[in-house]
C-alpha cells in the first residue's frame, strides 16, 4: 500500500485528483503538484549519570503504552535534532541535560493516530549531574532507573528503539 494512500485531495489546490505517481510521491492532475512523503526526524536520548546509570521512561500513551522507552520525540519546525533533545529530555523528565553527542540513526514506522509516520531516529547519548529532581512528565508514566548492561531490549515497546537498545549495549 502506498504511504499516502489515505490522501486523496491535493494539499496545494485542494482537488481529489491526487494520484500516485512513483513509491514516494503523490502528484495532482489538476494542477501538477508532486508532493514527496520523506520521514519525519525524531531524537530519542541515552540518558547517564556519573554512576552509569541510565534513566528509563515507561510509556503513558500508545503505541507501545506501558513498556520502556528513552526519552524522546518529535524535532520541530526550526529546531535542531540537539535542541529537540534537551526539550523533549525537560518536558519527559524535568531534566537538564548536558553533553549530548550523536550516536546513529535508525528508520521507524511509528502509528500514530492511525497513520503510519515514517520516521528517522536520532539517538545521542546526554549526561546529566544527578537524576535528582527528575519526574515523569507529558509522554511519560514512570521514571526507571537501570544500569546499562541490566537492559532488555524486549522490556521496550517501539522496535527501533529495541534495535538501539541492542546496538548501545554492545558499544
Amino acid at each position: 500500500m502506498h504511504p499516502l494512500h489515505q490522501f486523496t485531495y491535493c494539499p496545494k489546490c485542494g482537488a481529489r485528483t491526487f494520484v500516485e505517481r512513483n513509491e514516494k510521491a503523490k502528484q495532482c492532475t489538476t494542477c501538477g503538484f508532486v508532493y514527496y512523503f520523506n520521514p519525519s526526524s525524531a531524537v530519542a536520548c541515552f540518558i547517564r549519570n556519573p554512576k552509569g546509570e541510565l534513566l528509563l521512561v515507561r510509556r503513558a500513551k500508545d503505541p507501545a503504552k506501558g513498556t520502556l522507552d528513552l526519552p524522546g520525540g518529535f524535532v520541530d519546525m526550526h529546531e535542531s535534532a540537539e535542541e529537540a533533545a534537551h526539550r523533549e529530555v525537560k518536558e519527559e523528565t524535568n531534566l537538564d541535560i548536558t553533553d549530548c553527542r550523536y550516536l546513529f540513526s535508525i528508520p521507524n514506522l511509528y502509528l500514530y493516530s492511525g497513520f503510519e509516520v515514517h520516521t528517522v531516529d536520532m539517538f545521542f547519548e546526554c549526561l546529566t549531574p544527578s537524576f535528582d529532581g527528575a519526574k515523569a512528565e507529558d509522554d511519560a508514566a514512570e521514571i526507571i532507573i537501570r544500569l546499562a548492561n541490566r537492559l532488555n531490549p524486549d522490556d521496550f515497546g517501539l522496535q527501533s528503539i529495541k534495535k538501539a537498545v541492542e546496538r548501545y549495549m554492545i558499544g
